[in-house]
C-alpha cells in the first residue's frame, strides 16, 4: 500500500514536500493562485518549485545562467533544450512570433557545448547541451515554446551538470586545465572565459545516460538543493540519500532497461510479474520476443501491438506535439487540423501555432460530429483531429466511433489523449491512429519525475508511414535518471489506479448529492454513454473530477478550509486540487466561459487517501461554505 504523505501548508513549498524534483507546488488560498498568475512575490518569491513546463526548476535556472554568462552577452538571456533538432526549432518559433526577429540576422543564436568532467578517472559522463542565446525580452518567446512543445530538459538532468561543474571547479583550483572548444551552430560564439570546466564540442543530439554510481555532494551542490527547498544541510543530504541510493530504484546504468519495461507496461504486453522480473533482468530483446508480443492482444487488446509501437518523450505534452508533427511530415500539412472538445490548453496552441491552424469544436458532443461531418461533406480537407478522452477538465468523452468512421472516409489522423482515463480504465487505442499519454500523471503517481508516450496502432492504414517517419525523426530525450524513477513508481500503477476509481466514485456520489455543489463533472454523470462505449471491462471512471459552486465566493471558501494539497497537476497518489480556470486560462477567462469552463471551477484529482477520511474533509470544507455573496477572499 502506497503511503500518502501529508501535503505542506506553506505558500510555494514544494508537492510532495521536502522533494527536490517535486512537479507540483502548493498554493493554499484560492488569492495565491491569483496573485502567481498576476506575478506578485507574495507567492513568486516564495516557490521552491513548480510544474516544469510553466515553472522552470532553480537547478536548470541555475545551470541556464551559468551558461549564459559563459557564452552570451551582457543584454541576452537563454533557453536550454535537450538537443539540437530542438533548439533549431525553438529558433524557427522565435524568429517566427518575436518581431524583431525579422530586422537582424543572428539575433537568434544557438550556442552547443558538452559539460564534461576534467578528470578522466570520473564516473560521470559528459553531456552535451545546447542553448538558445536571445535579446532578454524575447524571453517570454521562448518561454512559450518550452510550454507548449514540453520538450524540455529534466530538473535531473541540470543537478547532474552542476555536479559535473562543481567537481570541475574544484579541481581546476589545484590543476591547470586544458581549454576546449566550443562552437555556436552559425555564428562562431566564442566562450567569454577558458572553457575547460566545461568540456568538448560534440555531434551528439541527445545526452547519454548517466553512470550508475553517484558521488558524494560537494559544498556548493548541498547549497543549490538548500535554494530549492529550505533545509538544514543533514536533511538535504537525507533527501539525496532517499532520491537516489535508496528503495527500489534501478542503478541509473540499467535505464535502457528501464526504459524498455516502461515501454513493454505501456503496451500492456506483459504480465505483472514479468514486468518486474524479466523485464529489468533481460538486457536484450529478441526477435522472438517481440513477435510473441505481437501474437497476443495484451492488456490494451490491440493483436500485433509490440513495445516498438511505444515512444517515450520527456512530458506528456512533447508526445502531443510530436504527434502533430508526424501528421504533418506524412500528410498534407496545408491542411488544418481539428481540435474536437474543450483539451488542455496546451494541446489547441499547438495546432495554432505550429502549423495551418485548427478547427476548434470546443463544446465536443454529438452536434458538433454533425458540424464536421458538414464540412468534410463541402470539399474542406483536415490533416489530423486531436481529442481527449475523457477531456480536462469538463470530462467528456467524444463519440469516437463515429469520429473513427469519418476519419476512415476522409482520410485524416486521429490522436488520443488518453491521460485522464489511463489504459487500465479506458480501451482508445482501436479507434485511434496514435495514443499519447502524460506518464507523469496516475502511470507515475508520485508527483517527482515527468515523462510523455506515443502509441501507434499497428492496424491503421497510416502505421507504416509513421513507423517510417519516427525511424528518421524520433530522438529519445528522456534522460536516464528519470526512467529510472518512472519505471520504479509505475509498478503498482493498474492497483493504484482501481483504489483511485474507487475513491473517486464515492466522493463523486456524495457531492453530485450535495445542496451547496451545483455540478459535479465526472465520466459517471457527463456523456456517460461515450465513455461506457470505451471503458474496459475491469476499468473504472478515473481519479478526476470538476465541481462547480454558486459563485467564485463559495468556490474559495470551499478551497481556502480544504485540507488537501492544493496545486497544479494531476494524478498524484495524493489529493489535489486546484482552480483550473485561474490558472490554465487567467488570460482568457470570458473566452474559455464559452465553452463552460468557469472561473470558479474547481479540479480535483483523487488519491489513495482512506475513504472514509476523504469524505470527510470535503464534507468539512463544504461546511464552511456561506450564501453570502458579500465575503471578501483574500
Amino acid at each position: 500500500m502506497v503511503t500518502v504523505p501529508a501535503p505542506p501548508t506553506q505558500v510555494g513549498a514544494a508537492i510532495p514536500a521536502h522533494t527536490p524534483h517535486a512537479v507540483s507546488v502548493m498554493f493554499p488560498t484560492w488569492q495565491d493562485n491569483v496573485y502567481y498568475e498576476e506575478g506578485d512575490s507574495r507567492v513568486t518569491s516564495k516557490m521552491e518549485c513548480g510544474y516544469p513546463r510553466f515553472f522552470i526548476h532553480p537547478f536548470i535556472q541555475k545551470l541556464c545562467t551559468r551558461l549564459v554568462q559563459k557564452f552570451g552577452k551582457p543584454t541576452e538571456s537563454g533557453m536550454l533544450l535537450p538537443s539540437r533538432k530542438v533548439a533549431e526549432r525553438c529558433r524557427t518559433f522565435m524568429k517566427q512570433y518575436y518581431t524583431p526577429a525579422h530586422d537582424r540576422v543572428g539575433l537568434i543564436r544557438i550556442a552547443q557545448c558538452e559539460i564534461a568532467p576534467l578528470e578522466s578517472s570520473c564516473e560521470l559522463q559528459p553531456v552535451p547541451m545546447f542553448i538558445v542565446l536571445f535579446p532578454s525580452d524575447a524571453f517570454p518567446v521562448a518561454k512559450q515554446f518550452w510550454q507548449h512543445t514540453g520538450d524540455i530538459i529534466s530538473s535531473r538532468l541540470a543537478e547532474y551538470c552542476l555536479r559535473i561543474m562543481d567537481q570541475n571547479e574544484s579541481t581546476s583550483t589545484v590543476a591547470s586545465t586544458t581549454a576546449a572548444a566550443v562552437a555556436d551552430i552559425e555564428s562562431s560564439i566564442k566562450p567569454k572565459h577558458g572553457a575547460g570546466r566545461y568540456g568538448r564540442k560534440t555531434a551528439a543530439t541527445s545526452p547519454p545516460p548517466p553512470s550508475a554510481s553517484f558521488p558524494t555532494k560537494s559544498k556548493q551542490q548541498q547549497k543549490d538543493a538548500a535554494s530549492v527547498a529550505p533545509e538544514d544541510e543533514e536533511d538535504a543530504d537525507q533527501h539525496f540519500y532517499v532520491e537516489e541510493r535508496y528503495g527500489r530504484n534501478l542503478p541509473v546504468e540499467y535505464s535502457g532497461r528501464a526504459k524498455r519495461a516502461l515501454k513493454r507496461r505501456i503496451a500492456g504486453v506483459l504480465t505483472e510479474a514479468e514486468q518486474t522480473n524479466h523485464a529489468l533482468a533481460s538486457g536484450t530483446v529478441t526477435e522472438k520476443d517481440l513477435e510473441h508480443q505481437r501474437q497476443r492482444k495484451g492488456d490494451r487488446g490491440i493483436k500485433g501491438l509490440s513495445e516498438d509501437d511505444v515512444y517515450l518523450f520527456p512530458s506528456g505534452m512533447s508526445a502531443i506535439f510530436h504527434a502533430y508533427r508526424m501528421t504533418a511530415l506524412i500528410g498534407d500539412a496545408t491542411r488544418r487540423s481539428v481540435c474536437f472538445g474543450f483539451p488542455y490548453t496546451d494541446t489547441l496552441k499547438i495546432l495554432q501555432k505550429f502549423g495551418a491552424g485548427c478547427h476548434f469544436y470546443g463544446m465536443g458532443e454529438d452536434e458538433n460530429i454533425d458540424e464536421l461531418e458538414a464540412l468534410l461533406q463541402s470539399g474542406e480537407r483536415i490533416l489530423s483531429l486531436f481529442c481527449e478522452l475523457p477531456s480536462n477538465p469538463l470530462l467528456k468523452s467524444p463519440n469516437i466511433k463515429r469520429l473513427r468512421q469519418l476519419a476512415d472516409a476522409y482520410g485524416f489522423f486521429i490522436v488520443v489523449d488518453e491521460t485522464i482515463g489511463n489504459f487500465s480504465n479506458v480501451g482508445v487505442l482501436e479507434w485511434a491512429d496514435m495514443v499519447v499519454s502524460s506518464l507523469t500523471k496516475v502511470f507515475s503517481g508520485d508527483s517527482n519525475v515527468m515523462g510523455g508516450s506515443m502509441v501507434l496502432n499497428p492496424n491503421r492504414r497510416h502505421y507504416q508511414a509513421l513507423v517510417s517517419a519516427l525511424a528518421s525523426d524520433y530522438e529519445d530525450l528522456v534522460w536516464g535518471e528519470d526512467a529510472v524513477f518512472m519505471e520504479r513508481n509505475s509498478r503498482n500503477f493498474r492497483t493504484r489506479s482501481k483504489i483511485i476509481n474507487a475513491n473517486t466514485e464515492a466522493l463523486c456520489d456524495l457531492l453530485s448529492t450535495h445542496p451547496k455543489v451545483v455540478h459535479v463533472y465526472y465520466p459517471k454523470y457527463t456523456t456517460k454513454e461515450n465513455y461506457l462505449a470505451v471503458k474496459n471491462a475491469d476499468g473504472g471512471y478515473g481519479g478526476l473530477f470538476s465541481m462547480m459552486l454558486r459563485g467564485e465566493k463559495q468556490a474559495a471558501q470551499f478551497y481556502d478550509h480544504l485540507k488537501c494539497a492544493k496545486g497544479p497537476s494531476l494524478g498524484t497518489n495524493f489529493t489535489l486540487a486546484s482552480p483550473y480556470t485561474i490558472l490554465a486560462h487567467y488570460t482568457e477567462l470570458d473566452w474559455a466561459s464559452q465553452f463552460g469552463v468557469e472561473r470558479h471551477l474547481i479540479r480535483v484529482s483523487v488519491g489513495l487517501e482512506d475513504r472514509d477520511q476523504l469524505l470527510t474533509l470535503f464534507k468539512n470544507a463544504l461546511d464552511a461554505v456561506t450564501d453570502d455573496d458579500n465575503i471578501e477572499t483574500e
